[in-house]
């Protein structure tokens, strides 16, 4: 069946593609940003000893405190050209939601393996982690390209936003489960550490099973280019991907802005992914995290977090409807730079900890969804998913440099405090090359109208 005339803006199909931001963000709250971390680390330790070396590379030693960032920062390392490759050639087929669902359920599947990385198996672990978060990404390259073919210009704010409202909402859901279940454990005949394991597997099983809503819902479009008669898929996908990057060559400031991006979400994302390391190592004595005790503490942070980032994720795409995208995102940005030097300088209590959560939370949603449907503006038509396996590259979960910083500065230090401030660089640079971004010039570029140009001509 011919699909190149799907119309946008059904709302059969917009309800179904936020259903996979409500699938895949509690997999990833639960397991990648809260527990995962300091349960490797912990298993590292039990067999390595405190700041343990797991890995000497000469240019930098990789510790057991620094261990989950390590593998995060390999998984996106890995990514780098597989991510646009992949998006390249969903661009020449009408495969993109099967593609999706390709790599959706390998991270599901890596991520329900975790259920049985007990002992000294952190290896074992750090393997899975590398390629559920690969598995997570790939099919995030597909998933943004949707929003595209989904929406009008004028409509894109206010559907990221809300698909990213309705992933904080998921997290929030999947966060008190984990919360009851690790709580009631012992009740339940259950040890602290099996009931990690389990919040896991539920995790990976709940992304699994609602992605199916999102499979069902959203509708194929056919390719806007076919392969040319001389050429297979992989070698017009390389092919493809060389032609992307010397696109972004005439659309300067698109590239601009992924640059940008790609440092204040490196910044953003390493708070996230390491945030309950740190909290864990700066407030809990070793005792505390052996037993276990600062689960449930890090569990209603993160409840606290994602709360605020739903009401942040709709409060800032009302404000950017008045001063844009762009100025929205540079005032939350400054609010990380707050947020990075109070996490240094200041925190020392648990009540003070809640409190930085809802900050975190506030300014979370705001950066994630304005950048998303910011940047989809700026894409050329029939570009969609190359250009997002670039965006891919820094999206959530595909962090590296952060991740890096973080973990030589570990290694190097052993603070946990001078790691998260070092992360401030990324914020401040993120936000100069946004600055020096002409978006409205960046969308034009790209054949497409701004919000308001789109909304006036409907």
């Amino acid at each position: 069946m011919e699909t190149a005339t799907l119309k946008p803006n059904q709302r059969r199909e917009i309800f179904g593609w936020m259903m996979y931001d409500w699938a895949n963000s509690a997999f990833y709250t639960t397991v990648i940003s809260v527990m995962l971390g300091p349960y490797l680390i912990s298993l590292a330790e039990s067999s390595l000893g405190k700041e343990g070396l797991i890995f000497d590379l000469g240019l930098f030693r990789v510790t057991t405190g620094g261990f989950p960032a390590f593998c995060l920062a390999i998984s996106v390392v890995s990514m780098v050209v597989f991510l646009p490759f992949l998006g390249a050639v969903a661009d020449y087929t009408h495969l993109k939601k099967q593609l999706m669902a390709v790599f959706c359920y390998l991270g599901v599947l890596a991520s329900s393996l975790l259920f049985f990385v007990t002992g000294d198996s952190y290896i074992i672990g750090g393997i899975l982690l590398i390629i559920s978060n690969i598995g997570f990404a790939a099919a995030n390259v597909f998933y943004n390209a949707f929003l595209i073919d989904i929406t009008t210009e004028n409509l894109r704010d206010r559907v990221s936003s809300y698909g990213y409202g309705a992933g904080y909402i998921g997290g929030v859901v999947m966060l008190v489960a984990n919360l009851i279940l690790i709580e009631n454990a012992e009740s339940l005949g259950l040890a602290k550490g099996m009931a990690v394991r389990i919040s896991f597997l539920i995790a990976s099983l709940w992304w699994g099973l609602f992605a199916i809503g999102t499979f069902m819902l959203v509708r194929s479009r056919r390719a806007a280019k076919e392969v040319p008669a001389n050429k297979n898929l992989v070698t017009v996908g390389f092919s493809e991907l060389w032609e992307t990057l010397k696109e972004l060559k005439r659309l300067r400031y698109t590239a601009l802005f992924l640059v940008a991006y790609l440092f204040y979400n490196d910044g953003i994302q390493t708070v996230i992914l390491q945030s309950s390391v740190f909290l864990s190592q700066e407030l809990f004595t070793q005792a505390e995290r052996d037993a276990s005790v600062d689960q449930s503490f890090l569990i209603t942070i993160f409840l606290v977090a994602q709360i605020s980032a739903f009401a942040g994720a709709m409060i800032f795409e009302r404000i950017a409807r008045y001063i844009g995208a762009k100025w929205t995102i540079v005032i939350s940005l400054a609010i990380w730079c707050g947020i990075v030097i109070y996490a240094y300088a200041f925190l020392a209590t648990r009540t003070q900890a809640y409190v930085m959560a809802a900050f975190i939370g506030l300014v979370l949603g705001s950066a994630q969804a304005l950048s998303r449907s910011l940047y989809s503006q700026m894409i050329p038509a029939g570009r969609e998913s190359a250009f997002f396996g670039l965006y891919e590259i820094s999206e959530k979960g595909t962090s590296w440099m952060g991740q890096l910083l973080f973990t030589i500065i570990i290694g190097a230090t052993g603070s946990f405090r001078q790691a998260i401030l070092g992360l401030i660089v990324f914020f401040v640079i993120g936000s100069i090359v946004l600055l020096f971004t002409d978006t409205k010039r960046a969308i034009h570029e790209a054949g497409n109208l701004t919000p308001e140009e789109a909304g006036s001509s409907g």
